[in-house]
C-alpha cells in the first residue's frame, strides 16, 4: 500500500472490497484504514459511475486540500510584514526580541487570526523567494578617495617586479593559537558517537602558552614559509621570519635578485607606523645586500593580502577539528 499513489490505492482497495462481496467495504476499511468514502468512490470508478475523473489523473481537477494561501489570501501579506519589519529593524515589530524561526512566525500568525503550521510558513517563504542566509561582510565602512588608486599602484609594482624576475612576498601573522587540548573549529572523521573530548573553557595554560605563526608567501612561485613564534609577535620576530625565508628559500630561488618587495597589512607587527618594523627591515637590507620596498594595504583590507587565502586558509583546513595539543602538532 505505501508504494501506491492516491488513485492506485483507491482502485486497489475497491477491487478487494468488490471481490469480498457483502461487507467487503467494512473488511477493507478495518484491514487498511482507508476511509469508507474513498473505497466507495473507487467502486464507482470501477463501475464507471463516476465519469468525471480522468483515468490519467490521480484526482479530479481541483480536487484535494486547498492551499492555505487560497483559503486565506491575507496570510502571505501578513507573513511578509512580520519578516520584513524584523529585517528592517522596525522598533514596533512583534519579533524585535525574538528569532525569526518558522515556529515563532506561525505562532505570531495564529495570534493574527491565521490557521497555519510552521511547515506551511516555510513553503510560503520559499515561494516568496525567501531563504535562510547568514550575514555577508561587504560593507567596508568609510573609504578613502584614493583607495582604488592604492590597490592599482600595488598591483603595478607587483607585476613590474615579477616581470623582472625579482622576489615579491606577502607577509602576515596568522591568528594566535592557544597550545593545549582546546576545541578547534571544523570537523574530522571519527567513530560515530565518539567525538574527541576537549577542555570546556579556553583559558590559556601558562606552561604551554600560545603561538604566533608568521607567514611569508612567495607570490610568483606559490610557495610559503611559516615561523611559529612561542613568544610575542613583534616586528623583530617578523623580520627574523623574513630573513629565515630568504636564507632557506628566497636566495636559492632568486640567485640574481637585485631587490625584494613586500606586501603587508597596515597594522600589527608589520604595520606602516611601527618604527621597529622599519628599523629591523633596514638592518635586514644591510645584511642581505638588497634594497627592500614595502607596500602596505589600506586599513581594513587584510582579506586582499594574498597570504590570507593562498596559504593561511590551507593551514586552517589542516588544523580543523584537531586540538593543537603541542607546538609539534602545530608545526606538523
Amino acid at each position: 500500500m505505501p508504494t501506491l499513489n492516491e488513485r492506485s490505492r483507491r482502485i486497489y482497495a475497491a477491487t478487494e472490497a468488490k471481490a469480498l462481496g457483502r461487507g467487503g467495504v467494512t473488511a477493507v476499511f478495518a484491514a487498511s484504514g482507508i476511509a469508507r468514502s474513498t473505497i466507495v468512490q473507487g467502486l464507482k470508478e470501477i463501475r464507471g459511475d463516476n465519469p468525471g475523473v480522468d483515468p490519467s489523473r490521480i484526482r479530479r481537477a481541483g480536487g484535494g486540500r486547498k492551499a492555505v494561501t487560497r483559503k486565506d489570501p491575507r496570510v502571505t501579506k501578513d507573513l511578509r510584514s512580520l519578516v520584513e519589519s524584523a529585517t528592517r529593524g522596525d522598533p514596533q515589530s512583534p519579533l524585535r526580541w525574538t528569532s525569526k524561526s518558522l515556529r515563532r512566525l506561525s505562532a505570531q500568525l495564529r495570534q493574527m487570526g491565521h490557521s497555519v503550521s510552521h511547515p506551511v510558513v516555510g513553503k510560503i517563504l520559499r515561494s516568496e523567494r525567501y531563504s535562510l542566509q547568514a550575514n555577508r561582510k561587504t560593507r567596508e565602512g568609510k573609504q578613502h578617495s584614493d583607495r582604488n588608486a592604492q590597490f592599482e599602484h600595488i598591483n603595478r609594482q607587483v607585476i613590474e617586479k615579477q616581470r623582472a624576475d625579482q622576489p615579491v612576498i606577502s607577509v602576515d601573522t596568522k591568528k594566535k593559537e592557544l597550545v593545549g587540548n582546546f576545541k578547534n573549529a571544523g570537523r574530522e572523521w571519527r567513530p560515530k558517537g565518539h567525538p574527541r573530548p576537549v577542555l570546556v573553557h579556553d583559558f590559556i595554560i601558562p606552561e604551554n602558552g600560545k603561538v604566533s605563526p608568521y607567514g611569508v608567501y612567495d607570490l610568483t612561485r606559490n610557495e610559503g614559509w611559516v615561523s611559529v613564534g612561542i613568544d610575542h609577535d613583534t616586528a623583530a620576530f617578523a623580520v627574523q621570519s623574513i630573513q629565515r625565508w630568504w636564507r632557506t628559500m628566497g636566495c636559492p630561488a632568486y640567485p640574481k635578485a637585485k631587490s625584494l618587495m613586500i606586501t603587508a597589512d597596515a597594522g600589527g607587527s608589520n604595520g606602516a607606523r611601527t618604527r621597529l618594523w622599519k628599523w629591523e627591515l633596514q638592518r635586514l637590507a644591510n645584511r642581505i645586500g638588497l634594497p627592500i620596498s614595502v607596500c602596505h594595504f589600506p586599513p581594513g583590507t587584510s582579506k586582499w593580502n594574498k597570504i590570507e587565502h593562498r596559504m593561511f586558509s590551507f593551514i586552517s583546513r589542516n588544523w580543523r577539528g584537531r586540538p593543537l595539543e603541542s607546538v609539534a602538532v602545530i608545526i606538523v
